[in-house]
């Protein structure tokens, strides 16, 4: 049987287990849909009742431009040396430790200004399941390798080659790039980084194909719209 949008569902609530908080990776190259199904999959699920699930992006440990600028990185952003990697670890291993009582603020990003941004993404007590997504959560170099170990399952998302490229350019495009700089970004650095991610896929213990990231909208049952990230 296919895999379907309802079985990740399912799949998702089994993760906390004895009231201990559990933490889902989403991992993918550049494109390929892992914080359009993260966030989905945090919408729905909290649909059940009282929010229970918290969606916390790697993305907030995007070093900042000024610090690019200084390390001479800034060309190349979003490869795995432009986050900070160790910080991401820490950051994880602290949500499952659950500090008792306490809320503990990850960073955020901002698309617009493409800037991360502190203390912008609260995870309460309550949340017994964090969902988070990035590109590199199964790499194995550096302090990259600290990250598998702190999540309980890794969900690896796959989308055909063409689209993934179009919906990256596009969304380029939308956050500020010219139809040429989006092309060249996205099949230059993007497209180096999604060689790196893809070849990471093994790692995962599901695949998750385009076919089963697309859930119902919000209102009612039905197949949403997708613009994978």
């Amino acid at each position: 049987m296919p895999l379907t949008f309802d079985d990740l569902l399912a799949r998702a609530r089994r993760l906390p287990r004895d009231g201990r908080r559990a933490i889902l990776g989403i991992a993918g190259s550049p494109g390929a849909g892992k914080s359009t199904l993260a966030a989905r999959l945090v919408r729905e699920l909290n649909g059940d009742g009282e929010p229970w699930v918290a969606h916390v992006p790697m993305d907030g440990f995007h070093l900042a431009d000024a610090e690019l600028d200084r390390l001479g990185r800034r060309d190349r952003k979003g490869a795995p040396d432009t986050f900070d990697a160790a910080g991401y670890a820490a950051l994880l291993e602290r949500l499952r430790a659950e500090p008792d009582g306490e809320t503990v603020y990850a960073p955020g990003f901002e698309r617009v200004l493409e800037q991360p941004l502190a203390g912008a993404v609260p995870v309460p007590p309550a949340a017994r399941l964090v969902v988070t997504e990035g590109n590199y959560l199964l790499l194995e170099s550096g302090a990259w390798a600290r990250v598998r170990p702190r999540l309980d399952e890794v969900w690896f998302c796959v989308l055909e080659e063409a689209e993934r490229v179009r919906r990256l350019v596009a969304r380029h495009e939308r956050f500020g790039k010219s139809p040429a700089d989006a092309a060249t970004w996205a099949l230059g650095p993007d497209r180096r980084n999604a060689e790196l991610v893809a070849a990471t896929r093994h790692r995962a213990d599901l695949v998750v194909p385009a076919d089963a990231m697309t859930g119902p909208p919000p209102g009612g049952r039905g197949t949403a719209p997708s613009t994978p990230v």
